[in-house]
């Protein structure tokens, strides 16, 4: 017998068994906590209705949501998008190099998505002006499920791509960290109480760097920007609960680099300006922040991301990805190109083309086969089932430009523990995997780093159709290689 899965077979067989009583577990809750409050596993307790009087709860902070033990992955498939990333990383700097490439396919949004017409007209703006820039930093994440149906149980189970993140990437600090707190656990108990007949090894619970990853992206850009005094800004949402997974990165760069991230740059030279903001309207209430965003793509700043890697993650240049010959478009290399293809599903338009309306009537017909994705980063935005008829018959034609419709990976489920606000919930989950990628060039475009840069798993109840840990509809957690 194979000792890692080769087909959904051997991998559905062989994932573990979690008991599903938390009654039994009561005694893991304690030391899962304290685990956590010694080490940085924090989030901002949510926002309170208190009266000014205890103003210090606003600072008050709640153990993140994680699971209690890992969840399953096919070994093989997760080593495939690790050793991929790099490909990925290359292809989608070229794409945003590529000017007339971005230009022909946000024009086909037409004016059905105001936000990212917005962010496309200030890219025009940028282009027009001539901004040079001394580096380009891109802290990416792609993410995966796991398409292994029961139904094919001699086929293999393939990682497939949901999308790829160029903006405000997440959970890379705490995603190493929850890595940390199953192997602590797995030490400190076997899971003896938590697993049924089986057993969990260390080395199928896999390093992983994106603690430090990030961090060293943004000083090696920040190197290039030449001025060893200036500082680099981070720009956030306001009320940000998800602070520790931030503050840790602020704390590498000075620990390993000594560049200095203050609260506000005041009147000091910015070299990096660090987005973990900026990807939703929400984000841009009045005129005021794209104002501020303007000022920093005009000026020598290097931002992450620039423009056209902002535009570069939208889910249209995506659905056009997938389309004959455009991937080989920007990689040369045939075997590469095609390795990255395998990670695709069918994605169509959803606009007036022939192709828009043959995928339209699809989803009409057969919902419950797709997922449609407006242009939107952040959890809660897509349409599933039969959400998907009521979406797409109260939008215009022009209004359907701004979606598309993508096949929906079957993943399977799986019965974990989920620890949140204190408490233990059995559940059936799903696990989204997201690899890191880190590339810098210089401002000629050599390549000073291309890398992957950890990974993240987020797990959330199989019935819950969004993934994001920040929106509320998952957990964190880490990869048990199968």
């Amino acid at each position: 017998m194979s000792k890692f899965a080769t087909t959904n077979r051997e991998f559905l067989s062989r994932r573990p068994q979690y008991v599903q009583a938390a009654s039994e577990l009561r005694g893991y809750i304690e030391t899962a906590l304290d685990w956590e409050a010694t080490h940085g596993l924090l989030f901002r307790a949510p926002p309170s209705d208190a009266t000014a009087s205890t103003d210090w709860l606003q600072a008050a902070l709640v153990p993140a949501p994680i699971a209690l033990a890992p969840s399953p992955v096919p070994r093989s498939e997760f080593d495939r998008v690790v050793a991929l990333q790099p490909a990925l990383n290359q292809l989608f700097d070229r794409i945003s190099r590529d000017h007339d490439f971005l230009v022909n396919t946000l024009q086909s949004l037409g004016t059905a998505d105001e936000f990212t017409s917005r962010v496309f007209e200030m890219y025009l703006k940028q282009t027009a002006l001539g901004a040079i820039k001394p580096a380009v930093i891109g802290i990416h994440r792609s993410d995966y499920l796991i398409h292994a149906p029961e139904s094919e149980p001699d086929s293999k189970p393939r990682a497939k791509q949901v999308e790829f993140n160029t903006i405000a990437a997440s959970f890379a600090s705490l995603s190493a960290v929850v890595g940390e707190f199953h192997r602590f656990m797995l030490a400190r108990t076997g899971y003896k109480d938590l697993l049924k007949p089986g057993r969990i090894d260390a080395d199928q619970l896999p390093p992983n760097e994106s603690l430090t990853s990030i961090g060293d992206g943004i000083a090696a850009g920040f190197a290039l920007y030449g001025q060893p005094d200036a500082v680099v800004i981070m720009v956030v949402q306001p009320g940000e609960r998800n602070v520790y997974d931030q503050r840790f990165i602020e704390q590498r760069l000075w620990e390993r680099h000594h560049i200095s991230i203050p609260k506000r740059s005041g009147d000091q030279e910015v070299a990096v300006a660090y987005y973990r903001s900026g990807y939703a309207p929400t984000d841009f209430p009045t005129e005021k922040e794209w104002d501020g965003r303007w000022l920093v793509e005009k000026s020598r700043a290097i931002s992450v991301p620039n423009l056209a890697y902002h535009l570069a993650g939208c889910k249209k240049i995506q659905q056009v990805l997938a389309q004959p010959g455009v991937v080989e478009r920007f990689i040369d290399d045939q075997e590469t190109a095609q390795q990255i293809r395998e990670c695709f599903v069918g994605l169509y338009p959803l606009d007036s083309s022939p192709d828009g309306q043959k995928a339209f009537e699809a989803a009409i017909n057969n919902p419950r086969n797709y997922v449609v994705k407006p242009q939107r980063e952040g959890g809660g935005y897509n349409s599933y089932g039969d959400d998907i008829p009521k979406l797409l018959g109260s939008l215009s034609e022009e209004e359907r430009k701004g979606y598309i419709l993508m096949d929906l990976i079957r993943a399977p489920g799986f019965n974990s523990m989920l620890l949140r606000n204190g408490e233990l919930f059995p559940a059936e989950v799903v696990s989204e995997l997201g690899i890191y990628g880190i590339w810098v060039s210089d401002a000629q475009g050599n390549v000073v780093v291309n890398r992957h840069g950890g990974h993240l798993l987020r797990t959330k109840a199989s019935d819950i159709r969004e993934g994001g840990v920040a929106a509320g509809f998952a957990v964190i957690d880490s990869p048990l290689l199968i």
